[in-house]
């Protein structure tokens, strides 16, 4: 009903989810984008603050798009666009998250799927990420992810090193990997580009999924085990 009723502000359409919502109600978001506070205020019949929410109050006329898909608010030069912020406001992605990747093996004719859990470390806008020891669906292929983050675009390069036992006897894959945040901050989805075992250039659908925001010895020790299928929704 919230996500319905917000996403429907009269005459200014928006992309609000329940997921959004959720996040308002929980303060997880204090500051909502200028075209969720019109919608909260024409549906609720209160102001932002009386809703919670700091809210600068800017008319709708000084309100632009930002060219990144969000809004940014005009200062005393409004020709001036401002600058990409290196990440979400208050946003942190440092924890444990489960990284599942699918391939195509043209030798073997099937559709693989290679899942690790991940620590990442997310300092200002960069991220790196470190599968933990034994965290992976095929035994011994350790992965390493590093990353950049750009609003809720993520970009950057991926490295496995294969098992010398296994399929791959111990080829060590390297490519680059865009991923986009979801608005909860617990998601990311996106692509990877690759070689593959015959030096043609591949892709396929990559996505990381939190599972735990600490990064305590015990919880890296409860995750430092195989995955043991591709998550869901």
């Amino acid at each position: 009903m919230w996500c319905e009723s917000y996403g429907q502000a009269p005459a200014e359409p928006n992309d609000a989810s329940k997921r959004l919502v959720q996040r308002w109600e929980s303060g997880d978001v204090r500051t909502p984008r200028p075209v969720y506070l019109r919608a909260l205020e024409a549906v609720t019949k209160l102001s932002a603050d009386q809703l919670g929410f700091e809210s600068t109050h800017l008319p709708p006329s000084r309100v632009t798009d930002d060219g990144a898909g969000g809004h940014d608010m005009t200062r005393d030069q409004p020709s001036q666009r401002p600058a990409s912020a290196p990440a979400a406001a208050g946003d942190d992605y440092s924890g444990i998250w489960l990284s599942h990747y699918e391939f195509f093996s043209s030798s073997r004719a099937n559709t693989f799927a290679g899942l690790h859990h991940v620590l990442l470390e997310h300092h200002g806008n960069r991220i790196t990420a470190t599968s933990l020891p034994g965290a992976s669906s095929n035994p011994d292929s350790p992965l390493t992810l590093d990353l950049t983050v750009d609003r809720y675009v993520v970009t950057g390069t991926w490295t496995e090193q294969t098992a010398d036992a296994g399929y791959y006897r111990g080829a060590r894959y390297h490519g680059a990997i865009q991923l986009l945040v979801d608005p909860t901050g617990r998601h990311m989805a996106g692509k990877w580009v690759g070689f593959g075992k015959e030096f043609d250039v591949n892709t396929g659908p990559w996505e990381l999924r939190l599972l735990d925001r600490s990064t305590a010895d015990e919880v890296l020790r409860r995750y430092s085990v195989a995955p043991d299928s591709p998550p869901s929704d």
